[in-house]
């Protein structure tokens, strides 16, 4: 019985360590849509990943329609990490999709490909 427990908590630890040891922030390059409200975008990344965006540093509205890199924080990384892991545990081709508050945005495209 205690041997379980231990090898329960190990597993537990592990997982932990894996996914803080993801990165907090991301670079996602894709295009930029209006969301439900002034505040909210999505922006869907040429990987097929989709984000949910807001951001208070930068002004997003101006680059709806276009092809931008985002560099945001994800909210709430180490739950977002361990629920992509459960993911692809699952399907080794599922998108990442999320939500991030992008501190800075580079042009690619003045429009959507």
């Amino acid at each position: 019985m205690g041997k379980s427990i231990a090898l329960c908590l190990m597993l537990a630890a592990s997982v932990l360590v894996q996914a803080d040891s993801k990165k907090n922030v991301r670079d996602v390059t894709g295009c930029l849509s209006q969301g439900d409200n002034a505040k909210e975008f999505v922006l869907k990344g040429i990987d097929g990943s989709t984000w949910e965006v807001q951001s208070d540093k930068v002004v997003l509205a101006t680059h709806v329609g276009h092809t931008i890199t985002a560099t945001g924080v994800v909210s709430d990384a180490t739950l977002h990490n361990m629920k992509e892991d459960a993911k692809h545990a699952v399907s080794k081709n599922s998108p990442e999709h999320g939500n991030l508050t992008v501190t800075e945005v580079k042009m690619v495209s003045d429009s959507c490909k």
